[in-house]
């Protein structure tokens, strides 16, 4: 597989794709995909991640260009991107504020305020 690092605990890997029909970001959870970067699997294993990927590449009927990117464990358990791309991903389209970005705003001012 090409990929630009080894997935393991130290740098453990999220696999996102393009929904193929709609176009928006996703993330393997369970064999299947989430529009929650929070939902993926977060990959410790590169053997698995290899095995998880392969899976991905299969569904292109669901998705596009599915690749490992390199996640951490957010303080919650949950994967959180380490490179702005993957930041920016998960946001969503740019262009206005609005779905996504209204959502996941929201979802920041409601953790802020904890």
């Amino acid at each position: 597989m090409s990929k630009g690092f080894t997935p393991s605990p130290a740098t453990p890997a999220v696999i996102t794709a393009n929904d193929l029909r709609q176009g928006h970001c996703v993330w393997m959870r369970d064999g299947g995909w989430t529009a929650d970067p929070r939902e993926a699997d977060l990959f410790e294993d590169e053997a698995i991640a290899d095995l998880a990927l392969l899976d991905a590449l299969s569904q292109g009927n669901i998705v596009v260009g599915p690749y490992l990117a390199e996640a951490r464990r957010g303080p919650d358990g949950r994967p959180e991107p380490t490179h702005f791309r993957e930041a920016f991903r998960r946001r969503g389209p740019s262009n206005y504020f609005h779905g996504k970005q209204a959502e996941f705003a929201q979802s920041e001012v409601e953790a802020s305020n904890v």
